[in-house]
C-alpha cells in the first residue's frame, strides 16, 4: 500500500513538472507597441496603425509618442482622428529635400503625440490603435519607429530598442516596418537579343546568299555549254549540204 502511494505521488509530481514546462512554453510573450501592417512597398503609400496595449494592471495609458526615423524621411504624413484623443505633429527640416509628386518637400514629420482627454485613456486589459497615412515610403529596408508610452501614474515605458539580425527580441523593442522593392511594372520591353545571336543570323543570311549566287552561276554555265554545242552542230551540217 505504501509503495502504491509513493508511485502515485511520484507520478503526480512528474505530471506537474511536465505541465509546468508546457505552460511555460505556451505562455504568451509580453505585449508591446507595434505597427500594423508590418510590411509595405518602397515608394508606395499606406495606412498604418500603431497598436498600443496597456500592460499595467492598475494604471491607464494617457499619452503615446511616436518618433519617425531621421534616416528615412517621409514627405506626406497625415493622422486619423481617434475619439477622445488629441494629436500634435512636430516637423523638422530635411536636407536634401524629399520628392513628392514632382515637388520638393523641405520639411518632414519628426514626431506624433497622442494625448487622452476625459475618460478615453487605454485602461488595463485594453489596447488602442492610432492610424496614420504615409508616403511615398523611402528606399530603405526598414523603418524603426521609437515609441514612448506614458501611464496615468507618470510611468514612461520607452519602446526604443532596435532589433539586431540573428539576435533575440529585445526587452523593449521599437515598432519596425519592413519595406520591399516594388515589382517591375507590366509592359516593360524585353531585353534586346544578344549580339552573338545577331551575328549568327547575319552569317546565316550571307551563307544563303552565297549559295544562291553559286547555283545561278552553275545554271548559266550549263546554258552556255548547251548553246555552244548547238552552234557547233550547225557548223558541221552546213558544209555537208553544199557538197
Amino acid at each position: 500500500m505504501l509503495r502504491h502511494r509513493r508511485s502515485v505521488t511520484a507520478a503526480g509530481l512528474a505530471l506537474g513538472a511536465v505541465a509546468a514546462v508546457v505552460l511555460g512554453v505556451a505562455a504568451p510573450a509580453s505585449a508591446h507597441v507595434s505597427v500594423n501592417p508590418k510590411e509595405a512597398t518602397q515608394g508606395g503609400y499606406g495606412r498604418f496603425a500603431f497598436r498600443v496595449p496597456n500592460e499595467s494592471d492598475e494604471t491607464s495609458t494617457t499619452k503615446v509618442e511616436v518618433v519617425l526615423p531621421e534616416n528615412a524621411p517621409v514627405g506626406s504624413v497625415s493622422t486619423m482622428p481617434v475619439p477622445g484623443w488629441t494629436v500634435a505633429v512636430e516637423k523638422r527640416k530635411v536636407d536634401p529635400p524629399v520628392q513628392v509628386h514632382g515637388s520638393e518637400v523641405t520639411e518632414a514629420v519628426a514626431k506624433i503625440t497622442w494625448t487622452a482627454t476625459g475618460d478615453a485613456a487605454v485602461k488595463p486589459g485594453q489596447f488602442q490603435e492610432f492610424p496614420v497615412s504615409m508616403g511615398p515610403l523611402p528606399q530603405v529596408d526598414t523603418m524603426v519607429f521609437k515609441a514612448l508610452q506614458t501611464y496615468s501614474d507618470g510611468t514612461v515605458v520607452r519602446w526604443i530598442e532596435e532589433p539586431a539580425a540573428g539576435a533575440e527580441e529585445p526587452e523593449k523593442p521599437a515598432p519596425v516596418l519592413t519595406l520591399t522593392a516594388a515589382a517591375p511594372t507590366e509592359g516593360t520591353p524585353a531585353p534586346a537579343a544578344p549580339a552573338a545571336a545577331a551575328a549568327d543570323d547575319d552569317d546565316d543570311s550571307e551563307g544563303g546568299a552565297g549559295l544562291a549566287f553559286g547555283v545561278a552561276g552553275l545554271v548559266a554555265g550549263l546554258a552556255g555549254l548547251v548553246l555552244g554545242g548547238l552552234a557547233f552542230a550547225r557548223t558541221r551540217r552546213g558544209p555537208a549540204a553544199t557538197s
